[in-house]
Order: structure tokens, then sequence, then C-alpha cells
């Protein structure tokens, strides 16, 4: 739910003596747009406000009838931690009047904390190389934090070796989490929804410890935009690169990387509307860049060859073409994409007391996409989709302070979500336009019989044939805080989310074929498999899964401080579900498992205290910590499997069951009629469906693969979390922090079979199972816990020779019982390594990094006389993804005796365990250089800048080499892993940009 999306201060004044300073006045000045916010001590000399903006400058002054006035400067304020002011009066003298004190910027963004957190400002933002220009590209100088770049431009973020999906990101309050589940960057749209350049601050908590916190279990990102102000702020970029602006060898080896162009531009500025009173901030980006495809046959100089000849390829594009009448398309390499994002805020003071604020967020955009793009894979272009998102978000806040003790926020949110997967081979831009279907040919190569095959794909992928996806989120906010006059700090309150979902997800309207015989079995008709669902009607609308619920909490926080130098929090939140959708009940699974699949969440909940505390030891160390219940980052689609696939809404059909797949007759036979042919193709295979088939279908017969059903007794999964840490400032102004975070997963969510029982024990003792009821997957709680631990250290120095350097360590044992990387429950049970498939057994999870060093340094220095040169370079070092050696696909299918088919390598041998092998280490260095250069008028500035991702590949092809297991798994005695070329490969971005 909705996180914090301004700061606050609180804190004591005294007296020369230490005596507390009751009736002291505290007038708090925002320098950039005048705001004023003053409030009086209490009786015991504390005080404290909320509802203040990010950043500064602040300007803080302290009247007092008895003593000296002092004012203090240079005031910053970071996202989501309060700032902690503490101060002595001086005695009040004839000479002076006003003390001045200027604030230490370090020491504000470092201590005061209760719990593991990193905060970002727009400094760190510029000079760090952000060759995306997402906030990925600066939060990953945390070294908790671990961007996977092996994974194309989604660049998912696992913190301390959680999965992406755990994470929620909130932008000036509104949740922007892929709500829903489907990617795997987190965000809901292809790129980050909003401008780079928009951004004020970004602040990563792992255990916030604060009850306003919910909806995550790995991590929060929090990002506040920037505002306008009393004077005309604002700038332009433009940047470009291309595949001459890229490497063209890996390690030793010369390359064929894909021909291709791409800028992005942008311009964002504040201004004032009304001075002192309205103000706007406007920000615009564009990208029109290139998918790339780096696949290609043996011998063609791809940056990632598979184990496929030219000559059998070509022989599959021959037969495509000639007997089945469909141009495939050729072997992709780049096609076009785009993305498109604005950002309009207004802020309104309306009066002393009173604050408005609404952001309008808009982003489209879309890229082409590989439906199986791993390694022993081959797709041709026909067979790759468009991902495209639109998203409007819309956030009301108004911030009141109704008397010195007494404030509220009150937010009101709405997100829309239009989602949209369509093949390339859809002609019409319509659900279900695809008319052709899906053909898989799996090829072996007999010149490297040990390389394994490789699957080649052809027509509308089978997941693409009729998927849409919409989803509108509404929020509410009400949170009070009141001040006693004894210290304590109330925070209280109550949210509301509403999600509305209308998901169409219909695989193999169009069919899908597997010729496991190759290319002679694609060339006789004589498929392996043949697929077809649909809905009754033939229109796959008829089986979407409309549905939704709402989620509640109520919260009361009370913060103080117990002494001078120790600060509790003390708190409790309770989150509840209602809704009245359910699945459409299924009679025939009633009767075989003696209850209803239609069950939901309605009244489930969950109560989450937590506790922090934060205590100087000196003026230079603090300790902190806490300990707290969480809950939240649980996909919704996987609850949407349940409305989709009941066997009501859709059937489905196999080609077994009408003798096309046991190699007695041929697709081409003359008896074989084809229906549901779209007008204008060929009533033939791939355009049509097999008579029998379609009819089937059409009579409400067959099923939808195993039906999905939530478990009537599932709870809601939580997170314990447990967190020490110290900071501490040298005399030098070295900072440095150590944290430890433990952390047990309670009722953690899972797939299992819900039809099997054992029925015995092999030789080797693997389980037997029978399949005794209707064929299920079933989404529930897992009995066992995991407990995971990370511990971190990190150092922060600047020095005034224009150095500036922030470098960590982490290391991290994440466990979980599944790893649930899938949108399908189908693919979350079958796609990990197990000895048993309904095993729950805590291991390593795929999503562990266990050493991760960063170092983030930047160096101001004047070549040009005037204009500073600023060299930023960001280094890592981090050990692999671990992986598991498995038996091939037809040794675990022959390990469980097809009871229950499985569909992977997946099996481990005896002895072995998930994850209990090392991945590859992997090294590099970005770095960016920006030169300042003069602007047109006094007060403007230009700069031009150069980025190099992965610039230690730039100086050596043999370094920075990535290499990672596909899908956690290599089958025993094969290589375990391959070279991942894109994130191997070194690549520059150069770009301008004008500010004024």
């Amino acid at each position: 739910m909705a996180q914090e999306t301004s700061s606050s201060i609180r804190g004591s004044i005294s007296g020369p003596q230490g005596n507390p300073a009751p009736g002291t006045e505290i007038t708090v000045k925002h320098l950039p747009t005048g705001t004023v916010k003053t409030i009086t001590t209490g009786s015991n000399g504390q005080f404290s406000l909320s509802g203040l903006r990010v950043g500064g400058p602040y300007e803080i002054e302290v009247d007092s009838d008895e003593f000296a006035d002092t004012v203090v400067s240079d005031v910053y304020l970071t996202l989501g931690e309060p700032l902690s002011f503490n101060y002595t009066l001086e005695p009040d003298t004839s000479d002076i009047e006003v003390i001045q004190v200027f604030a230490s910027q370090m020491s504000v963004s470092v201590f005061g904390k209760t719990s593991p957190s990193a905060s970002f400002d727009m400094a760190a933002m510029e000079t760090a190389p952000t060759i995306n220009r997402n906030i990925t590209d600066v939060i990953r100088i945390d070294p908790r934090v671990y961007v996977d770049e092996t994974r194309g431009d989604s660049n998912p973020v696992q913190y301390v070796g959680k999965s992406n999906r755990f994470n929620s990101l909130t932008v000036d309050g509104v949740k922007m989490n892929d709500s829903f589940g489907l990617g795997s960057s987190g965000y809901p749209t292809v790129r980050m929804p909003f401008s780079y350049d928009a951004i004020q601050q970004v602040t990563v908590e792992i255990a916030p410890f604060d009850v306003i916190y919910s909806g995550f279990t790995g991590c929060n990102i929090n990002a506040v935009t920037k505002q306008g102000t009393n004077e005309i702020h604002g700038g332009v970029f433009y940047d470009y690169g291309s595949n001459d602006l890229q490497g063209d060898s890996l390690e030793g080896e010369d390359i064929a990387a894909p021909s291709y162009s791409d800028k992005r531009y942008g311009v964002n500025i504040g201004f004032p509307l009304i001075e002192d009173t309205l103000f706007g901030f406007v920000a615009y980006e564009k990208y029109e860049g290139s998918s790339l495809f780096t696949r290609g046959t043996i011998g063609s100089g791809a940056i990632n060859e598979v184990n496929l000849r030219q000559q059998d390829l070509d022989e599959i594009i021959r037969i495509s073409n000639e007997l089945y009448q469909y141009d495939p398309g050729p072997v992709p390499t780049s096609l076009p994409e785009e993305d498109e994002k604005l950002l309009v805020k207004l802020d309104w003071n309306i009066n002393d007391n009173h604050r408005l604020s609404y952001t309008d967020t808009y982003n489209d955009g879309y890229f082409i996409n590989e439906s199986d793009g791993d390694l022993d894979e081959f797709e041709l272009q026909n067979h790759l989709y468009e991902v495209g998102a639109e998203l409007n978000s819309h956030v009301v806040s108004l911030y009141s302070d109704w008397t010195d003790k007494f404030s509220t926020e009150l937010r009101v949110s709405r997100l829309e979500l239009d989602n949209r997967q369509l093949s390339l081979s859809n002609t019409t831009g319509q659900v279900g336009g695809i008319d052709f279907g899906e053909m898989r040919i799996v090829v072996d190569n007999p010149d490297n019989p040990n390389g394994g095959s490789v699957d080649v794909y052809l027509g509308g992928d089978d997941s693409r044939q009729a998927n849409d996806l919409d989803y509108d989120v509404d929020g509410l906010i009400f949170r009070g805080y009141y001040s006693f006059d004894n210290g304590h700090d109330l925070t209280f309150g109550y949210e509301r989310e509403a999600l509305d979902v209308f998901n169409v997800f219909v695989q193999h309207t169009e069919t899908e074929m597997r010729f496991y015989g190759g290319v002679e079995a694609f060339e006789a008709g004589t498929p392996g498999a043949i697929y077809y669902n649909n809905a009754p009607s033939g229109d796959p609308a008829d089986a979407a899964a409309v549905w939704g619920y709402e989620t509640h909490a109520l919260y009361v926080e009370d913060e103080f401080y117990f002494n001078d130098d120790l600060t509790l929090t003390l708190g409790v939140r309770y989150d509840w579900y209602t809704t009245d959708d359910r699945p459409v009940e299924n009679a025939e699974f009633v009767a075989d498992y003696g209850f209803s699949n239609s069950a939901n969440l309605d009244g489930e909940g969950l109560i989450q205290p937590r506790i922090g505390f934060n205590y100087y030891l000196n003026d230079s160390t603090e300790l902190r910590g806490g300990l707290g219940l969480f809950s939240g980052g649980n996909p919704n689609v996987w609850l949407s499997n349940n409305f989709s696939n009941n066997n009501v809404l859709q059937f489905g059909q196999r080609g077994r069951n009408f003798g096309y797949t046991d190699g007695t007759r041929s697709l081409f036979d003359d008896d074989v009629v084809y229906l549901g042919v779209e007008d204008g193709v060929p009533a033939g295979p791939g355009y049509g469906i097999p008579s029998e088939m379609y009819n089937a279908v059409a009579n409400g017969e067959g099923s939808n693969f195993e039906i999905n059903y939530l478990d009537p007794n599932f709870e809601i999964p939580s997170e314990l979390k447990l967190s020490l840490g110290v900071t501490h400032q040298t005399a030098d102004d070295y900072v440095l922090q150590a944290d430890l975070l433990l952390s047990r997963t309670q009722n953690q969510a899972i797939v299992l079979r819900g039809d099997l029982e054992q029925v015995g024990t092999t030789d080797e003792g693997r389980p037997i199972y029978d399949s005794v009821r209707m064929d299920s997957f079933v989404l529930t709680n897992s009995d066992e816990d995991s407990m995971s631990y990370t511990v971190s250290f990190g150092l922060m120095k600047t020095w005034d020779n224009g150095i500036s350097v922030a470098g960590g360590y982490a290391y991290n044992h994440a466990e979980d019982v599944q790893p649930m990387t899938s949108s399908v429950a189908f693919s979350n049970y079958q796609y990990r390594a197990f000895f048993d498939p309904q095993e729950q057994v805590s291991s390593l999870s795929d999503y562990n990094i266990e050493h991760r060093l960063t170092a983030n340094i930047s160096y101001d220095i004047e070549l040009l006389d005037g204009y500073p040169t600023t060299f930023g370079a960001f280094a890592l070092i981090q050990s692999g993804k671990p992986f598991s050696y498995t038996l091939s696909q037809d040794d675990s299918n022959a390990a469980y005796g097809f009871t229950p088919y499985l569909d992977s390598n997946n099996v481990l041998p005896v002895g072995n365990e998930r994850n209990g092998e090392d991945g590859s280490w992997w090294n590099k260095v970005d770095l960016r250089i920006t030169q300042q250069l003069p602007g047109f008028m006094e007060g403007h500035s230009s700069s031009a800048f150069v980025v190099f991702d992965n610039f230690t590949n730039f100086l050596n092809d043999d370094w920075g080499i990535a290499e990672r297991a596909i899908f956690n798994t290599a089958v025993v005695g094969e290589n375990g892993e391959a070279r991942i070329g894109d994130a191997s490969l070194w690549e520059i971005r150069i770009g301008f940009d004008y500010k004024f």
C-alpha cells in the first residue's frame, strides 16, 4: 500500500544547563518555495513537524525569549527518514543576537534511522553511470541490491536474495508495482513509467519498522518527484547509442552484433504559477530504439550461437513456405521499439497550515520480446511478440496542520493499466487476431550430439494467441499525527486499495503443434503433440477472468524518546481482504475433492506488530534495530489462474485423443478437415483446427489442462524481520555502517499437485505417485519456514579535492521452498529443481547472490578553467547465481514413470540438493565522464557526457564476461553455464544536456 511522500523533523530544545526549553518557537522555511511552518515546543521542550517536502534547502529558526536565538541553514530532508533535531541554546549575550549554524548534509542523511536502508539524491543520480536512465542504475550501489543485468532491459531488482516479485515501488505515494506479476522489471509498464529527470530522491527500505509500510517482503523502493519553485528551473537532454558504439568481439572471437541505433530525449521544467503559493513541474521523455536478438546458428558469428545447423534451419523455412504455405519470417536481429512518458505535478500552498499536491503520470511503450529465448531454443521472427502497456496514474495529497500538535495527510489515487501482448503474427491488433498457430520442431545436431537438441519455433506464440489484461487500482489513505506534551508522537491511519482485473489468457486458440521427430516429422506432418483450447463459443473473451478484491489496513504507532539518547517506535498494523468475486465452481471438482474450487481471500487478514529503536552512543555513533512482521508482494496473477483455469469457462483438447500423434495420420491427409479458419488463408494445419478437436471444445468437452484452485485454508504469507545496525562517523568524516538482517518466511505461497497421492517408493527412495482425483494445481501455503540472513558493511567519504566514495560488501544466504518464477501454476510447479515434486524443502534461493562488493566513486577536476569534469565509476565484484545439476528431461520422466508428467530437466539425482552449485563470479566497471560547458546566459549550464557500460570489457574482451545457468538448472555431464552476450559486451552512450 502507499508509503511515505514527505519527510519530518522531530527533536528537543534545551537550555544551556540541559533543562528543557518550553515555549521556544521553531520556524522551518523551505527556501525554494517560501513555505513556512511554525511550532512551539511543549513543556518538555520537544516538538514534531510532519508533511514536509523532501530535499531542501531548509532554514530552521529557533526563537527563544530567554536564550540566544539560533538559525540553522543548509538543512536537507531525506524521504521517509525523520530529521532528529536536538539543540542546546546558548546564553543570551549583548553582542550576539542570532547564532548562525550550517548543517552537515552527511549527518542528516545517515543518522536517525531505525532500519537498514539507502537513500539517493539528485547528485547521486546525476553522477552515477546510468546508461539505462533507470533508478536501478543507482540503487545497485547498495551492495544488498542485486540488479540482474543478464535479463536484458528488464533489470529486475532482487534484494537480499528475494524475488523481484516481492518488492514494492511507490511514486509520490502511489504504488506503481507490476501488480499482476507478468513482467520481471517490477514495473507495470515495459520501462520505468516516469522520466528519470523527474526524480527528487529515492529511498530503498529493507525492513522499515514504521507501521505505514506494507505490501512487500523483499524491499520497498520509494521515490518522490520534483516540484516547482519560485524560480524557473529545468533542463533538456539528448543521448544516443548504436552498434557502432558497441563491442564486436568476446573472449577473442569476433561477433556479429545486430545493426541498430537508438536515441532518448526529454525536457523538464519547474515554475511558479503564483509566487509562494502555486507551483508546477512537468517532465517529458521519449525513447526510440531497437529490440535486439542475438541468437544465431552455428558459424553465424552471432553473440549467442545455438547448437543448430544452418542447413536444418533452411529446411524448416522451406517446408513452412512450400507445404504449410506460411512464411515464418527471417531470423530476427533488430526491430523497432518506443517509449513515451509524461509527468505533471502541481503544488499549492493553500495557506500556512494546508498544502495540496497533484501528480499525473502517463506512460505508453512497447518492445519486441522472445517467448522462448533460451540458448537451446531458436525463434523465427513471426514467433516474437510485442509487449506493451499504457499507464495513467493520478494522485491527490492534502497535508494539513490543524494545531501545533495535530496534523493529517489525505491521499486519493487511481491507476489504470492496459497491458498488451500481441504476437507479430497478429494481423488485426485485436485479441485472437493470429491466423497461424505455434509450431515447435525439436532438432538434433548430428555433428554435435552432446550439445543437446534445439527447439525451433515458428508461428504465433501459444501464450499470446489470446492474451489481454486491464486492471485498475483505486487507493485511499487517511493518516494522522498527534504530538503529546510528554514527548510521545502518535501515528494512526486507515488505508484502502481496490483492485479490478479483466484478464483473457487462453493458450492454443490457434493450436500448438510439437514435432519431436525433427525436420522429417515436420515435413511429413506427423506431430508428437497437438494442443487446442478455447471457450465453447469460439470467442476467447468469453473465458476472461473478471475479478477483484479490496485490501484494508488500520494501524497505530507511538514514537517517543525513552531518554535523551534512545528513541523507541512501537506499533501494530492489521491488513485484511474483502471480495465478493469467486472462481466459477466446477461440479466435477466438488464431487472429486469434497469442497469447492471457488475459495477466495475474503476475510483473510494479518496482524503485524513492529518495534524499532535508535540509540545514540555518542555524537558520532548510533545503534539501530527492530523486529517486525511484514506481508505482501505475492503476484495477483497466481490468484487469477484460479479464475481462468477452472474447466468451466474454457476447454482443451489434445491431438492424441483423435489419433493425430501416434504416427498413423498426417496433417496433410485428405480426410483431415480444418475448422476455425480465418478468411483469405489456406484451410490447412496451423491455419485451422482439426475438426474433431474443434467440435469437442465447442461442445464443452475436454479439460483446461489441470484445474487451478486456491487452498480453502490458505493464509496470508508473511515474513518476520529482525535487524541490528550501527553507524559511526569518524573525526575525519568517514561514515562506517554495518547491518545484520535476519528473516523467517512463514506460510510462503507454493504450488503443488492437488490430485496426487503417494502409493509406493522406488528402490532409490523416490516416491511413487498416483493421480486419484481430477488433475489439479493448488496454490497453497508451505508447512516449512525458510530462514535467511544478510550481513552488510558500508563506507562513505567525501574529500575536499573532489573525490567522493561510497562502497560496501554484503553476504547473503536466502532460502525458500519454491522459487515461484512464473505467472503460470504449471510452470511454477515444473521449472525448479527437486528430488520429489511434492516436497517442501527449504533450500538456497534461485535469487541468492552470496557475495557482493560494490563501489561508487566520483571525482571532480577542472580540466577546462572554470568548467569541472566529473568522472563517475561504479564497480562490482559478485558471486554467481546458484544452480542445480539435474537429470535430463527423459531421465526426469523415467524417474517418476511419467506420473506426474514432468516437462523439464528438473529432477535432482540422488544425493543432490537444489542450488548446490556455485555460479561464476562477475566483475565489471561502468564509467561516466561529464564535461561541464557554458550556457547561453547567466545561471544556465550545459554538459556533454559519455557513459561506458562494462568498461572492463572495453579494455579487454576477456574481462567483464557474465555467465549463468538457464532456469538455474543444468543437465548432469553438460556445461552448467552459458555466456550471456548482451551483459558481457561493452556499450557506449553519448549525450548532451542543458540546465537553466
